[in-house]
């Protein structure tokens, strides 16, 4: 069989496609990563979290609120219960809120702040919970956990599942290579954070967390649309983003031929190694809120 060749994205662009000032699409977001919300990727993390009846939990970076929708269900708004979400990305936010997500707003979670004016949503949070979100905080991890800490009661826990060390190994330094040979540093652009268990730890310890749970687990992505559709959504916009369309394509499609013979099968059918970080913590009680 011949292989496919994915060039070119087989996804046409549309309008509503275009990224928002943060640079996110929530309905490109959707037609290309919907594997990052699915059930059988978010189990194990959900499991971890083991939402209650009539908690309250803020899903920390909750793109179009699909997850979210899980939560607000565990918790049970009958019961009590409340799920507040948060995202960098104004699309993401009014996505999951079409969705049916009640409480949601637009903020950045390495300094979040907290301004809606329903008292429901000021209360402080029994849990926090992040999925695929924390790995794009490289400008400032600990603050992550320093808003993480405001809003939690002590005693209150803190899980999620973020990219982590060795994440999407080849694909990065392919990406690191092709920009270097453009004349351009790719430390400076690279906008990724993968930490090991051991330096998330130490992360959380200092903002005064207790891990009680640390583990990396590989995982096999398919890419449906390709890697070419892959890159023009996680890559375009934060990697290459001062790079012009033209000069960001052409890196594109070099990594995508460059990267070809490790992550196409013969069928055709495109796949990436992803390595995810998952976590529990807990915020110490003697903590000062």
């Amino acid at each position: 069989m011949t292989q496919k060749s994915n060039t070119q994205s087989q996804i046409p662009p549309t309008a509503v496609d275009q990224p928002d000032i943060s640079g996110w699409s929530a309905s490109l977001y959707n037609k290309t990563a919907s594997f990052v919300y699915s059930a059988t990727f978010t189990a194990p993390v959900l499991e971890l979290l083991a939402a209650q009846p009539g908690e309250r939990i803020l899903d920390l970076g909750c793109g179009s609120g699909e997850i979210t929708l899980v939560l607000q269900d565990l918790v049970g708004q009958k019961d009590g219960g409340i799920v507040v979400g948060t995202d960098l990305s104004e699309s993401m936010i009014e996505k999951a809120k079409a969705n049916g997500v009640k409480h949601a707003f637009v903020a950045d979670a390495q300094s979040l702040e907290i301004t809606e004016d329903d008292p429901e949503v000021l209360e402080k949070f029994d849990a926090v919970f992040s999925n695929a979100a924390l790995h794009w905080c490289k400008r400032d991890p600990l603050g992550v956990l320093m808003s993480v800490r405001k809003v939690l009661k002590p005693g209150g826990r803190f899980v999620a599942e973020m990219g982590g060390f060795m994440n999407c190994i080849g694909i990065r330094s392919t990406l690191h290579d092709v920009i270097r040979s453009k004349g351009r540093d790719p430390e400076e652009l690279d906008p990724w954070f993968f930490p090991s268990t051991e330096d998330y730890a130490k992360l959380l310890v200092t903002a005064g967390f207790e891990p009680i749970h640390m583990s990396l687990n590989p995982r096999i992505t398919p890419l449906e649309t390709g890697l070419y559709d892959w890159l023009n959504l996680f890559a375009r916009n934060s990697f290459l983003r001062e790079f012009s369309d033209e000069g960001a394509s052409e890196i594109m499609k070099e990594v995508e031929d460059r990267c070809r013979r490790d992550c196409q099968a013969a069928s055709g059918k495109w796949a990436i190694m992803y390595t995810r970080l998952r976590f529990s913590a807990v915020l110490a009680e003697s903590e000062e809120q």
